[in-house]
């Protein structure tokens, strides 16, 4: 009995972001600078007797939690990225690091809201210079960990554009049976990466709250007003707040599988619905950093093979897992008869 091989029909679900080693590098530094910043804050404020510097040493130390989770993620997704107990492979993990590391933030955020809020019914005494050092060499940290963290991804659009895009990348077209086909690309699209902006959005908020506390304690130190250190922590509260449910509701999506753009989702419907035939059925969701899956179910009076349809979409970018299914239409068939 002949058996035929497989092998050439085969193909990796390996979704990972371009910049994935990268990002995992600089997130692992930045935890140990934070890391390092954190035993010197709370070891020294014990040495000194200085309760300020022990408590920003141990709100260091959350920060340095969710960028561990950060790290570990992009270790985790790399490590099992061609494990098969993963359909789609691991290019997702990195949006749930971003969703626990959001929530942590917002926890975050409302404890220091709490704590300035206590502080305005109860003010209490300031070493004034200090505590500036303090903020001061806080903000160094990290405007430095935000530097490493920085990827210009961060501000371009969230969606993939609908304009076509060839690459030279590898096409690895498979026809099967019953008129199904599965086409596997690696275009790349703006491959935004949650897990690296959480990360970001996490030491950008220790250095906008740095430079809010410096403000507060220069106008406390030089005017009197020390009701200015709690209401700028007040306000970095509700800015830190708003960014973190942005980050929970962009990798919630993802995590959810919601369409990522209906202006791509709605050019795909476009190019498959030529001489006649119609989209019944059309999921668009994301893999990971830059890659998306389609699976589209195309209605039509004269059925082609599936690489036709599938040819119809080469170019996009960001179409890294494309299956199409390709039915006759019943009343087509029957007036023909």
């Amino acid at each position: 009995m002949h058996t035929h091989s497989i092998e050439p029909w085969q193909h990796p679900h390996v979704f990972l972001g371009t910049k994935h080693d990268r990002h995992e590098r600089r997130t692992w530094f930045v935890v140990a600078l934070t890391a390092a910043m954190m035993v010197a804050e709370i070891t020294g404020g014990t040495l000194f007797g200085s309760m300020a510097v022990v408590a920003d040493g141990w709100h260091m130390s959350t920060h340095a939690g969710a960028l561990t989770i950060a790290a570990l993620a992009y270790r985790f997704a790399r490590r099992h990225a061609r494990d098969p107990r993963f359909s789609f492979g691991t290019g997702k993990v990195g949006e749930l690091a971003a969703f626990c590391s959001a929530v942590i933030l917002a926890m975050i955020a409302v404890a220091i809201g709490y704590e300035a809020v206590t502080r305005l019914f109860a003010p209490v005494a300031i070493d004034f210079a200090q505590a500036t050092w303090l903020a001061v060499v806080g903000l160094g940290v990290n405007l430095a960990s935000a530097w490493l963290l920085f990827d210009k991804d961060h501000h371009h659009a969230h969606h993939a554009p609908a304009d076509d895009h060839h690459d030279d990348h590898d096409h690895h077209d498979h026809a099967h049976e019953h008129g199904h086909e599965h086409a596997h690309g690696h275009h790349q699209h703006h491959a935004h990466d949650s897990n690296i902006r959480a990360a970001y959005v996490h030491v950008l908020a220790d250095a906008m709250t740095s430079v809010l506390a410096i403000v507060g304690l220069l106008a406390g130190r030089f005017y009197g007003w020390v009701f200015m250190d709690p209401l700028m922590a007040l306000i970095g509260v509700g800015v830190i707040l708003s960014w973190s449910f942005g980050l929970i509701r962009m990798s919630g999506t993802v995590l959810l599988d919601m369409v990522p753009d209906r202006h791509l989702a709605g050019h795909i419907r476009k190019r498959l619905e030529i001489d006649g035939d119609r989209v019944s059925d059309l999921h668009l969701w994301r893999l990971g950093p830059g890659h998306s899956g389609l699976i589209a179910a195309v209605v039509s009076d004269r059925p082609q093979a599936p690489s036709a349809y599938k040819q119809r979409l080469d170019g996009i970018a960001g179409l890294s897992h494309v299956t199409v299914e390709v039915h006759a239409c019943e009343d087509h068939a029957r007036k023909a008869a």
